[in-house]
């Protein structure tokens, strides 16, 4: 059977919803925002780089099944920044968590969310 036809575990289920809630809510965070507000705004750059810490772990935890229901997705790069995040706190390149929220978080958004409410409606 292809992917689609199998019911996706539970955990799948929950751990893709992590990925698009976190995800929806650093895009949000950023709205009308400059990059120069992660400088200007402490608590900022610590929450985009926490939601985006939830996204890449929660993508670790989807087992290589769900991930089939999402081939295109850069399932290991997304886990790479969440262990950059994780391991190198300290030298965190705003640029790039900027360009992560601004570019990369909507493409995943936009990947995700089709998935997510596929589910939703056959389990509903």
């Amino acid at each position: 059977m292809p992917p689609e036809e199998h019911p996706p575990r539970p955990d799948d289920r929950v751990r893709y919803q992590h990925m698009l809630d976190a995800a929806e809510k650093a895009i949000r965070l950023t709205a009308g925002k400059t990059p120069q507000a992660l400088a200007a705004d402490e608590a900022l750059p610590l929450a985009l780089a926490r939601l985006i810490e939830i996204v890449g772990e929660a993508a670790c935890q989807i087992t290589e099944e769900g991930r089939s229901r999402c081939p295109d997705l850069p399932w290991q790069q997304i886990i790479g920044m969440r262990h950059r995040l994780v391991h190198a706190y300290f030298a965190i390149n705003y640029a790039i968590l900027w360009k992560t929220v601004q570019q990369s978080l909507p493409a995943l958004v936009s990947r995700v969310r089709p998935v997510v409410e596929q589910w939703s409606a056959s389990s509903g």
